[in-house]
């Protein structure tokens, strides 16, 4: 899952939960001392929402199958995969998709970034990637531009003409992924137990 994904499971939490939602994949090590108390408890929330995609039955099915050659960055192709269906899924939620994207670029735009994600972070606010992401061709564009930043090939880019192939499928598997993450670890404001 990638920003929106985890957007919309945390948002039942403070702000400052959120925050550590977003920013936790630019958050290196176990050692959280530097953060508050509420965005170290919202980094431990995205990497357990994380450590349960990698888990499930439908990751490791989609893993199988992927071409070899790009195994090892199926992982990241995903999570921009599942946020194009997460934004298609809550295109329907009658103003709750808008709530959360607006609350997480103002909390975005507000606080620094670690120094990992602070290059991105404006241009994702400024461009509206959390909504674009519906679009599935920019999320390919997106997946392009992630492996155009890692060194040497762009095994990312190598993967889109199979995930556009796959694309019905992957819709499938979605349907099956996503309420089992919803129930597992989505937090509402009445249970923040699942923080």
């Amino acid at each position: 899952m990638n920003f929106l994904a985890h957007a919309w499971l945390a948002r039942g939490g403070g702000d400052d939960f959120l925050y550590g939602n977003l920013i936790a994949d630019g958050v290196k090590g176990n050692g959280l001392e530097a953060w508050s108390t509420e965005v170290a408890r919202g980094i431990r929330h995205h990497r357990r929402v994380d450590a349960f995609v990698d888990r499930h039955g439908v990751t490791r099915d989609i893993l199988a199958r992927s071409p070899r050659s790009g195994r090892r960055y199926m992982g990241i192709a995903l999570d921009l995969v599942w946020d194009h269906f997460v934004a298609l899924d809550l295109e329907d939620t009658e103003g709750e998709e808008s709530s959360v994207v607006t609350r997480s670029y103002r909390l975005l735009s507000r606080r620094s970034a670690p120094s990992r994600l602070a290059p991105m972070v404006p241009v994702l606010v400024e461009q509206d990637w959390l909504r674009r992401y519906a679009d599935f061709s920019f999320t390919c564009r997106a997946i392009r531009g992630i492996g155009q930043r890692l060194s040497g090939p762009n095994r990312l880019a190598e993967l889109v003409p199979w995930l556009e192939a796959e694309y019905p499928r992957l819709g499938e598997e979605f349907q099956r992924l996503w309420p089992d993450v919803r129930e597992a670890l989505e937090v509402t404001p009445d249970d923040t137990s699942r923080s």
